[in-house]
């Protein structure tokens, strides 16, 4: 049996000063792995809440004026349609005043 004022082994000394510091990393790359798995997530689902509010904004303009808008700057001004536009490109494409538009959302900052 062995009392504290015995010196611990050397390797006993090495686990006990390294064990923490492998923890440590292993949990900054769980950390990171899931932060940017996070960020794919949250950037998937504003394209998908930009792109329904313009198909919303168009809806209800047809809605109320039987016609679909000819562009997205109309939305923006009468029916309140916005977006982040440092994020996000938007791409409105009518065919017809009586078809529903094609809209794409293109993200502009994708790591």
């Amino acid at each position: 049996m062995k009392n504290r004022f015995q010196k611990q082994t050397k390797i006993k000394s090495k686990i006990a000063f390294l064990l923490p510091i492998v923890i440590c990393l292993i949990m900054a790359a769980v950390l990171w792995g899931s932060s940017n798995r996070i960020f794919s997530e949250t950037q998937k689902r504003q394209e998908e809440s930009t792109k329904n509010a313009v198909l919303k904004g168009a809806v209800q303009c047809y809605a109320v004026e039987g016609r679909y808008p000819e562009s997205l700057s109309y939305l923006e001004q009468h029916y309140g349609v916005s977006y982040d536009k440092d994020k996000f490109i938007v791409s409105y494409e009518i065919t017809g005043s009586n078809r529903m538009p094609q809209v794409t959302v293109i993200a502009l900052n994708e790591r």
